[in-house]
């Protein structure tokens, strides 16, 4: 009791009452806002309500605009078909090709360019041309090249994504302090071991942050190039759906190719870009905040 008094005593002398609970509201919207299911599924809740509403109330001809329950049939009875898991197994096949190619390539273009000053002014103004040139502007000549076959789709992904990373590239090895190479130089480490232990890791910030939007580049790159030179994937279905005036399969090509980003981003791309850069010390890590 002695102890009760007194702790009753010390708050009462400090001039603050005591803190009122929260309301009942705001502590379901914090426990709600906690769960990762609620923060991925949540903010796509009020898009799929106001589409069906939008849908429901036949804003749009149904021939035009039709609602999530129509895509939902459609999916359901391409799955039952086969038809949609064979065409989404062609765009990652392509979209394996074209991104592995253009990683390869961009980084080790980049990190020559970053670190040689002969290729960088040799390649420079030939980067930015053709930096400036959207890949769709290839798809003629690539057709005329490649016809309409897998390597047309290839090239212009790797087209896509090579130029956005080599400028990443250069970037990172750019930010990366003197003082750290210099150090390193005058500890006596040869310039093999400066490149793998000081500017690659100074880089890959930068690198990481290419990746995310070379590889964003080349995907929707993929669907262009699939609706024009394409025979299968969910480009071409998107495409095909239209010329047959089937508006369902181009809504669900469309939430498909949404769908499938966002995985893709959120899975694997957008944990790599933070662990990278967390682990480099430029932010601190979600942790550090709670």
């Amino acid at each position: 009791m002695a102890v009760d008094s007194a702790e009753h005593t010390r708050k009462a002398g400090s001039g603050r009452p005591a803190r009122a609970p929260a309301p009942l509201h705001r502590r379901a919207w914090l426990r709600l806002s906690r769960n990762s299911a609620f923060r991925t599924l949540g903010p796509f809740v009020p898009v799929v309500g106001l589409w069906w509403l939008i849908a429901a109330l036949e804003v749009f001809p149904p021939a035009f605009f039709i609602g999530p329950d129509r895509v939902v049939v459609e999916f359901a009875e391409l799955l039952r078909k086969g038809v949609l898991p064979g065409y989404l197994a062609d765009s990652l096949e392509r979209l394996a090709y074209g991104a592995g190619f253009g990683l390869a390539i961009g980084i080790v273009m980049g990190f020559l360019t970053a670190l040689s000053l002969r290729v960088r002014k040799a390649l420079w103004p030939i980067l930015l041309f053709f930096q400036a040139i959207a890949d769709i502007a290839w798809l003629p000549i690539v057709i005329v090249w490649f016809g309409f076959s897998l390597t047309a789709v290839t090239f212009v992904i790797v087209y896509t994504v090579v130029f956005p990373l080599m400028l990443a590239v250069v970037s990172g090895v750019e930010q990366v302090p003197r003082e750290l190479v210099l150090a390193a130089r005058s500890l006596g480490a040869g310039r093999l071991r400066v490149f793998w232990e000081v500017t690659v890791p100074g880089a890959l910030p930068s690198i990481a942050t290419g990746v995310r939007t070379g590889l964003g580049y080349g995907w929707r790159a993929l669907v262009a190039a699939e609706i024009i030179v394409g025979t299968s994937g969910i480009g071409f279905m998107m495409f095909d759906a239209r010329r047959v005036g089937d508006v369902s399969q181009v809504f669900l090509g469309m939430v498909v190719l949404g769908i499938l980003w966002y995985m893709l981003d959120a899975l694997i791309l957008a944990p790599f870009e933070k662990a990278t850069v967390e682990r480099w010390g430029l932010v601190r890590g979600m942790e550090d905040d709670e």
